[in-house]
């Protein structure tokens, strides 16, 4: 073989092994490293091993979501010992980002038990006396702090506003005046309501011990970032590392998908049940 012939076939083993997929897997793994990504495109994710999760219509409560809508969610873990991060990536025929009147908002959720045990609680959203933590991101949330605003100019460029209260020029930004005006022409924000308005993260820590218990954690530990790209979310959500989670030892997770566009929001979910998750040390 002449030595053009060997290079040519060095240069296609080398693409072929470029152009894999990743390693998959039929559990959740938690590789250990040192740095941990901020974002879903950080390259760290590059050889993190992928467990696809087939996702389950919601037909245990109500409202139910008996059509399927999204087939499977992608899934990669990593962690530095103390925090762990997941990387969920879906299919999506476009980014449902807007709050409004009758629009839902795409969506995704990471479920862990609260203590490691070989019993677990019931995969929708725990039972009574088992509680489950989640971290929930959404696209909405991921716009403002992407950046947009939440004025009524930022969320309808075209629509005429003749007075809007608490933004009137006779008042001083920050007054005592303004304040309450924004009070009365704000309920949600006055209440404390935490899914309303502008955020400093896309992401809020939630607790439950069964459908209609969900409420907002005392506190608020996990972040996250979310990307829409060529038909597909990739969302990251970050969290503490579930306590007690040795190397090579298990616990469970569960994930959930919204889908602003098919009309899913709260119990209207594809989800799925308990997968296993482990943490393994880095190659």
């Amino acid at each position: 073989m002449s030595t053009r012939c060997y290079w040519l076939a060095g240069f296609l083993l080398v693409a072929a092994g470029c152009s894999r997929g990743p390693k998959l897997v039929n559990e959740v793994v938690a590789v250990e490293t040192t740095r941990l990504p901020e974002g879903p495109r950080d390259r760290t994710w590059r050889d993190a091993p992928e467990h696809r999760a087939a996702l389950l219509v919601q037909d245990l409560v109500e409202p139910r979501l008996m059509a399927p809508s999204t087939p499977e969610v992608a899934v990669r873990a990593l962690t530095n010992g103390a925090e762990i991060v997941f990387r969920l990536e879906w299919p999506d025929a476009g980014a449902d980002d807007m709050p409004g009147p009758a629009r839902m908002v795409d969506a995704c959720a990471v479920q862990l038990p609260e203590t490691i045990e070989p019993d677990l609680p019931d995969p929708q959203m725990g039972q009574e006396g088992r509680l489950v933590e989640i971290a929930y991101w959404r696209a909405d949330w991921q716009a403002w702090v992407n950046g947009r605003g939440d004025t009524i100019r930022d969320l309808y460029p075209n629509a005429s506003i003749d007075h809007y209260p608490f933004q009137a020029k006779p008042l001083e930004p920050g007054s005592a005046a303004a304040r309450e005006l924004e009070r009365l022409y704000s309920p949600a924000l006055a209440a404390g309501n935490l899914r309303a308005g502008p955020r400093k993260t896309p992401v809020e820590s939630l607790i439950a011990t069964g459908p209609g218990t969900l409420s907002s954690a005392a506190t608020q530990n996990a972040t996250g970032q979310g990307v829409f790209e060529k038909g597909r979310w990739s969302v990251v959500i970050r969290r503490p590392l579930p306590k007690g989670l040795g190397r090579d030892q298990r616990t469970h997770v569960a994930f959930a998908v919204w889908q602003g566009s098919n009309q899913e929001a709260g119990a209207r979910k594809m989800r799925t049940g308990w997968i296993p998750l482990v943490r393994r040390a880095g190659s």
